[in-house]
């Protein structure tokens, strides 16, 4: 269909439709934009656009794009909404449901609201389609006891949180802009190239003794080694938000060759898997971040195989994971011990897979990362590893040591996010409201930044992604007096505290595993002992 003016007000039955049709309809700012062409273009990724079919994106969009991408936007604009407040549609990647032309005219003199063109409180309660997988062994009972569990924290969420009509989060949103305007204004989204030279100063020092103890004391050379990659990361982590310089081609080649050339993993792999994280946090079928079946489960939903819209695969609630999730708060920082080995195999599979975008400026992106990647694999593996290090058992205890002196911002990562809700709260909750329900913050001394890299201000993070994260701890105040502004809590706590957190939720999804398995456990002997009884 073709449409005369990018002004033409587009019926909601209209856009329903565009999107029955295969179509990727988003919302900003009141404009409606078709991004079927940006899709394989899209430098963050497809999945991240999947999660926003539908829905206002405008939050979403303006967080996560520089003025000059925003300026592109109005290429893909077909049309206005009309309306005052949207309402949101549940996108088709999380079980949404639309109708075609022909069913729209069939039902329209009925009522258009039993599809997805619903009302406030109707999109507020909408749930997607079913998440678990059928399995034959007491399905129902398990089910039965999840359910009720989600429900109690659903409960939960809905007591403590601000009512979820648009009009409430509507204007939660609009309070959102306008602190996103005061740090702006505060200069907080200037490039901090001062904290960037330190950082500088504090790698090239861990690098330099990892490269001076190397005949020494073997041992210590790792530590340092492992020491200068954990504060690499967290400078990749700011180029992949274009948060150093802003330059989108600039931050992306400094994100990659840090990443990929010196440490060994994929910057394009992270955007891909990360900005989906930003936009359904904390989301136990969509966020990948708390996918870690199975070795951890951060809510019980797990317990019934989700099937992540992620990976597109069913993360099976399998024997092991049977096992090892309840023995999970026990297990939680020896395998984090272990985690850059899981990136290594994330990053190689995205690269040689090709998932990162085809066509235009990101292209190139797969071609670097290979060639980081491959050189990375040469430099570190065979020249030092295998050429320098003359015994297995040293080569084994480097190789060891180095990736274990990186597990604190595994720690940092899982620390922001574990403990905090894994509910849905339906399609009309605000941008900022789940960031803040979904995120915590660790507090530290300011001197102790760099250790946390950062990030310990990961809520703030969350709304402000772009921001360079030697500015977070300025904007704390103002997010503060937001927080209180919309009577939304701001979850801080030290670090030992927040790990107890951490550590205490694990225990208790660890808890009811166990209780499970051991229930399943017991009524299979009933029913075996009930068959040969039989017999």
């Amino acid at each position: 269909m073709s449409y005369k003016t990018r002004k033409e007000v587009l019926p909601r039955s209209e856009i329903e439709a565009l999107i029955a049709d295969g179509h990727h309809i988003v919302i900003y700012n009141g404009k409606v934009l078709k991004l079927d062409n940006w899709l394989d273009r899209h430098p963050g990724g497809d999945m991240a656009i999947f999660h926003v079919v539908g829905r206002d994106a405008t939050d979403e969009i303006n967080a996560y794009h520089s003025d000059e991408a925003l300026a592109t936007m109005g290429a893909y604009q077909i049309g206005i909404t009309g309306e005052k407040i949207w309402e949101n549609f549940l996108p088709p990647i999380q079980g949404g449901v639309f109708r075609k032309r022909g069913s729209i005219a069939a039902d329209e003199g009925i009522s258009l609201s039993s599809s997805a063109s619903s009302s406030s409180q109707e999109a507020v309660t909408q749930k997607p389609a079913p998440i678990f997988t059928n399995e034959q062994i007491l399905k129902a009972e398990r089910l039965k006891l999840i359910e009720e569990d989600e429900n109690r924290q659903l409960q939960h969420d809905l007591e403590i949180f601000p009512s979820l009509d648009y009009n409430t989060q509507t204007e939660i949103g609009t309070k959102y802009k306008a602190l996103y305007k005061r740090v702006e204004d505060a200069g907080l989204f200037e490039p901090n190239y001062r904290g960037y030279f330190s950082d500088f100063l504090r790698i090239s020092t861990m690098f330099s003794l990892s490269w001076y103890l190397f005949d020494k004391s073997m041992f210590l050379s790792a530590i340092c080694l492992g020491m200068g990659w954990h504060q690499l990361v967290f400078i990749a982590h700011d180029a992949g938000h274009i948060g150093i310089t802003h330059g989108y081609q600039m931050d992306n080649w400094i994100g990659m060759t840090i990443a990929a050339w010196i440490g060994g993993l994929s910057l394009g792999w992270w955007k891909r898997n990360h900005n989906v994280h930003h936009i359904i946090t904390n989301d136990p079928v969509h966020d990948p971040d708390i996918q870690h079946l199975p070795v951890f489960a951060v809510s019980n939903r797990f317990f019934s195989s989700v099937k992540s819209t992620y990976y597109n695969c069913v993360l099976k609630y399998d024997i092991f994971a049977r096992y090892l999730i309840p023995l999970q708060h026990m297990t939680y920082y020896p395998i984090l011990c272990l985690g850059r080995f899981n990136l290594y195999a994330l990053s190689w599979g995205h690269v040689l897979l090709g998932r990162g975008p085809r066509h235009g400026k990101a292209a190139w992106f797969r071609w670097y990362e290979l060639m980081g990647l491959s050189f990375f694999a040469y430099w570190f593996f065979y020249l030092i590893v295998y050429k320098s290090i003359p015994t297995a058992g040293q080569r084994w205890m480097y190789v060891i040591v180095s990736h274990v002196a990186t597990m604190p911002v595994h720690v940092q990562i899982t620390l922001s996010h574990f403990a905090m809700s894994t509910q849905d709260l339906g399609l009309s909750e605000s941008f900022a409201q789940r960031q803040l329900r979904t995120t915590m913050d660790v507090d530290c001394p300011a001197w102790l930044d760099f250790l946390h890299g950062g990030l310990q201000f990961q809520a703030i993070h969350h709304l402000f992604p772009r921001m360079p994260r030697h500015n977070l701890r300025r904007a704390q105040r103002y997010v503060l007096e937001y927080c209180k502004d919309i009577g939304v809590e701001y979850h801080i706590y030290g670090f030992v505290h927040g790990n107890q957190h951490v550590i205490g939720k694990l225990g208790e999804i660890a808890k009811q595993a166990e209780i499970f398995r051991d229930c399943e456990r017991h009524l299979r002997e009933e029913h075996v002992a009930e068959m040969t009884e039989a017999k």
